[in-house]
């Protein structure tokens, strides 16, 4: 049974995995670092539990390389590595939209996918996102992306799907956002939403090519705040993106 101790370890393990992000795309955790898992233990208060949780994701995400001796090491990258890798996601979530939206979907995964989008509403009503809000839209934007990729009902795409949502930045929640409290910000989640909306409205009338259509834009959006994070001239006032190359 999922417990209330179990959620809020769960929220730890969140707020400790985007502080660990920031952190490392900020430059405070260089490239090619070795992580202390006690120093950051320290550095952000919260217990090793969830500080090893978030380190795990990280690596799932492809921020952290796992050494062969035990432990981490922040990971480098071109800026071409990581914009092909958000062109994958985007191509593999599109054929999952498509096949779901020919194949049909059960009616209680769709309720579930709506139940999740009304949460969404909810945070994105604040007129601007605190750590607790911005860390329950990453939960809930994981998990539309998790049902989106249940409702194509193909083992062979799911893994695929893991696999590349592994790749550097490449994950739904990966997105680089400039900073997470500002109305810019809001926005281009507000964006992101409708195009959630959209992609279910057109997986419920069975319309394959607009479903596809509708979540390759939705990469997009995490190509164009690449872009945006990689050419800012204003790197000290945001959490920088110094892990991507601009060039290679």
């Amino acid at each position: 049974m999922y417990t209330e101790r179990d959620e809020a370890g769960s929220s730890q393990a969140v707020k400790a995995q985007l502080k660990l992000r920031e952190m490392i795309l900020a430059g405070e955790l260089p490239g090619g670092a070795r992580i202390a898992e006690l120093a950051i233990v320290e550095r952000l208060g919260v217990s090793r539990t969830p500080i090893r949780a978030a380190l795990m994701r990280l690596e799932q995400e492809g921020l952290l390389d796992a050494l062969p001796n035990g432990g981490y090491a922040v990971r480098t990258f071109s800026e071409r590595d990581v914009a092909d890798a958000i062109e994958l996601r985007g191509t593999v979530e599109g054929l999952a939209a498509r096949l779901a939206a020919e194949r049909g979907v059960p009616a209680q995964v769709l309720a579930d996918a709506r139940a999740c989008l009304d949460g969404v509403d909810e945070v994105l009503r604040q007129p601007a996102l605190d750590d607790e809000a911005f860390t329950r839209y990453v939960r809930l934007n994981q998990r539309f992306h998790n049902l989106l990729s249940d409702m194509a009902a193909s083992t062979v795409l799911a893994r695929e799907l893991e696999r590349v949502v592994n790749l550097p930045f490449a994950s739904p929640s990966g997105f680089v956002v400039v900073q997470a409290d500002t109305p810019r910000a809001r926005d281009m989640l507000i964006v992101a939403q409708d195009q959630h909306r959209q992609v279910l409205d057109a997986i419920e009338r069975r319309e394959g090519a607009r479903a596809e259509a509708i979540m390759r834009e939705h990469s997009r959006l995490a190509q164009r705040n690449l872009r945006e994070a990689v050419q800012s001239p204003h790197l000290d006032r945001m959490p920088g993106v110094r892990l991507i190359r601009q060039h290679g």
